[in-house]
């Protein structure tokens, strides 16, 4: 009896006389690694355990305690452009084969898609050609002002929407709208530039009325929106493609009276969307709409064009209780060099937007074919995350597949941000996921020179060193 209690109290005592690291072992880190010189392309690296030692370099402290916003998904738009590259230009399987590297674990796993209400400057027939239009372009009777509305003229997008949710189920959309119904603008009826005709206040009731067709008719496509911009780029509107201007006032004016009650009256669980427009001059805009209907909107939305991402943090800090929400920004032949472009992703879009309270990172079109087209008028000259040659069918991933691979395949819906220390030389941003027990960090180093550095996970540490012009995503799991 004696032995049994001595070897007991021997078991007991050694338990609290173990160090640390036998009771909490240290965690593996996977990597996965693109580099300035394409040398690696998004490239899992070997996994490497944390050690007990700290290093006297540079670290990277991450905090799980400290939470900030819960991500909604990463992705791209599925312009008109887009869908007609994708089923028609490529086969099958071509397809198909796309459809896994940018929907699924086995590709980068894009989780969000944005789609034109209607035309907009990367919208073509079924032959490539430049296509205006709207889901009602005629006007009806006075009783039935939307007697001709059809998204019909959305077939082939919605066909590639309904590919990319089979390849992703999860996969959530968004809707945005370049100009309304031309007989519903003020003066002469257009697509391209003008406004709606604030003189006939049906025209606002009629408008909305546009929104809830098109929101139930998708529905019953099989393709519910889960968000919507009143506006693409209201503070702009040209003669070179589908736009229209929309001041703040109005903005306001519509979703508190029209759209807002609408949507809740038609019991859909769209969330609405103010603003969508660049970093810059949006704090006026975004607190009018969201002063005057914040029962109504879910946040306010933004594009990269102009500004910084560091702009939407004032209208966090007026608004804390809405989203920020980054729709869109395009690269293209103005800047070709891959390495640049992938430390100007990293710095403003990816992690500058997130770390700037963005709960989704979106880029524009999803595809384009090597002259930047087919267009309807706007871009001549813009990129899309993937090329596909209209003449070959081959398909090249761009630099913005890999920039959002790097945090669309590991950040999943519902992951929440967390705290992670910025570097002189590296910026950061990190993420966890209660779902899966697992900490993402994503770090990029845009100079020109490697750097070396340390992740501290408790009391464990992990030193690496990153290329110039390149981003890593580690990923590890909680001790068990």
């Amino acid at each position: 009896m004696m032995t049994r209690l001595a070897a007991l109290l021997l078991i007991i005592l050694c338990f609290f006389l173990l160090p640390d690291r036998f009771i909490e072992p240290p965690p593996i880190a996977n990597s996965w690694l693109t580099t300035g010189d394409e040398q690696h392309l998004l490239e899992k690296q070997q996994a490497k355990l944390f050690q007990d030692d700290k290093q006297d370099k540079p670290t990277i402290y991450i905090d799980k305690d400290e939470t900030y916003q819960q991500m909604e998904g990463f992705g791209a738009a599925m312009t008109g452009s887009s869908a007609y590259l994708l089923e028609h230009k490529l086969t099958t399987q071509e397809r198909d084969t796309l459809f896994q590297d940018l929907f699924t674990d086995s590709g980068i796993q894009l989780s969000y898609l944005r789609h034109t209400i209607g035309a907009s400057d990367y919208s073509v027939d079924d032959t490539g050609n430049p296509s205006s239009y709207t889901y009602a372009d005629q006007q009806g009777t006075p009783e039935d002002p939307l007697q001709h509305f059809s998204i019909a003229p959305d077939q082939t997008v919605m066909n590639m929407l309904k590919q990319a949710k089979i390849s992703n189920p999860e996969l959530q959309l968004m809707g945005t709208p370049w100009t309304a119904p031309p007989w519903l603008k003020y003066g002469e009826p257009t697509y391209n530039g003008s406004y709606l005709n604030y003189t006939d206040q049906r025209t606002y009731e009629i408008y909305a009325d546009y929104f809830i067709q098109y929101l139930k008719a998708y529905q019953e496509e099989g393709l519910p929106v889960d968000m919507l911009s009143v506006q693409n780029e209201p503070q702009f509107e040209t003669a070179a493609y589908p736009s229209m201007s929309m001041g703040a006032t109005e903005q306001q004016y519509f979703i508190q009276h029209f759209l807002g009650p609408a949507i809740q009256d038609a019991d859909l669980e769209t969330a609405i969307l103010a603003y969508d427009h660049n970093w810059e001059n949006s704090k006026d805009y975004a607190e009018t709409v969201l002063n005057g209907v914040s029962d109504y909107t879910a946040g306010t939305a933004y594009h990269c064009y102009a500004g910084n991402p560091e702009d939407a943090e004032e209208i966090h800090q007026l608004h804390p209780d809405k989203g920020i929400y980054f729709t869109e920004c395009s690269g293209g032949a103005w800047s070709e060099n891959f390495g640049d472009n992938l430390s100007w992703l990293m710095d403003q879009v990816i992690i500058g937007t997130t770390r700037n309270w963005a709960k989704t990172v979106l880029l524009w079109n999803l595809a384009l074919d090597e002259t930047g087209g087919p267009t309807n008028g706007g871009c001549t000259n813009c990129r899309g995350v993937v090329t596909i040659d209209s003449q070959t069918s081959s398909i090249k991933k761009n630099v913005e597949y890999y920039a959002l691979g790097h945090i669309s395949k590991f950040v999943q819906p519902g992951a929440k941000r967390i705290s992670s220390t910025q570097l002189p030389q590296i910026a950061t941003v990190a993420f966890y996921d209660a779902s899966k027990g697992e900490t993402i960090l994503l770090a990029a180093n845009s100079g020109n020179s490697s750097q070396t550095f340390q992740l501290s996970e408790g009391k464990h540490y992990l030193q690496y060193t990153l290329p110039p012009q390149s981003a890593i995503t580690f990923t590890w799991k909680d001790a068990a």
